[in-house]
């Protein structure tokens, strides 16, 4: 099996584009089948096997979600080998994924991403920390970047006469996004007093591009800083993003393509989100409202 995970994993990566992260949790997932067959050949793998596989997972106490993405991990990994003629039949067509529930996103309200911006005082103009910690939370909001996506920003990737950003998003998929005024300053006043040069956007204390893990602490310092609750993270302030723009009135559709979501069923978890807007609508347009 492992000659199969290794052809799988290196299609993942040149063919698929998918990311270092994602081949890796791809990975984990076969190596984890690979311990519970043993010494069992792929070739002998059934529904039953399956079966007992998905019963140990669910002793294991995983949630749903879980055990849906390493089902979906297997669907992929026995597509691949039975469309290149290694495997003769696929085992799991016939195995149902469990259920998902539906979690809408977590956000905060126009309120509070204010509250967290302004959180951050720079302690004068030539502070270059908290400089670049404005310019990243400004980003974030402006654009609804992922957090990889903000951390892999290289100066050239900003236009500053059109205001837009080129981004690199998943499945090494390109973008445009537009910028807005409060960002661009930002990033401006941060570049014009940082002392090393270098074609990397945000970099760390060391001078080297600023890690995800970086990037998390400067949003707990200013979440603590501007007293909002526990447990929001760079993902939070792209659901914010998305759902103030639904919120003062942006199309579905142009959501989608600033996200750099490829369907748009991935979008519409924000449509649930929005009924603020909605509310409004109806008490100015309902007679008896």
């Amino acid at each position: 099996m492992e000659r199969y995970i290794e052809k799988f994993t290196r299609y993942l990566e040149i063919e698929k584009n998918y990311s270092k992260h994602t081949i890796l949790n791809y990975h984990l997932d076969l190596e984890n089948f690979r311990s519970f067959l043993k010494e069992m050949p792929l070739e002998n793998v059934d529904y039953l096997t399956l079966r007992k596989y998905l019963a140990t997972l669910k002793e294991k106490q995983l949630t749903a979600r879980t055990l849906g993405r390493k089902l979906s991990t297997l669907r992929s990994f026995f597509r691949f080998l039975t469309r290149e003629g290694l495997l003769k039949n696929n085992p799991i067509l016939s195995l149902s994924s469990p259920k998902l529930d539906k979690h809408l996103p977590q956000f905060l309200t126009e309120e509070e991403v204010t509250r967290l911006i302004e959180s951050v005082i720079p302690k004068n103009e030539k502070d270059e920390l908290g400089l670049r910690n404005k310019a990243i939370l400004e980003t974030f909001y402006s654009t609804g970047m992922r957090i990889s996506e903000v951390v892999g920003l290289n100066i050239e990737d900003i236009d500053f006469v059109s205001d837009t950003i080129k981004v690199l998003g998943k499945g090494k998929k390109e973008r445009l996004v537009p910028v807005g005024d409060h960002a661009v300053k930002a990033i401006q006043a941060y570049l014009e007093k940082r002392k090393k040069e270098s074609r990397v956007l945000f970099l760390n204390k060391s001078g080297s591009r600023i890690t995800d893990r970086g990037v998390r602490g400067v949003l707990v310092k200013y979440l603590r800083a501007a007293g909002i609750k526990d447990g929001v993270s760079p993902h939070t302030l792209r659901h914010s993003f998305a759902t103030h723009l639904l919120n003062h009135g942006a199309d579905l559709r142009s959501v989608q393509e600033l996200l750099g979501h490829a369907n748009l069923s991935t979008t519409q978890i924000y449509t649930h989100l929005t009924t603020e807007r909605l509310k409004n609508v109806y008490d100015k347009a309902h007679p008896r409202a």
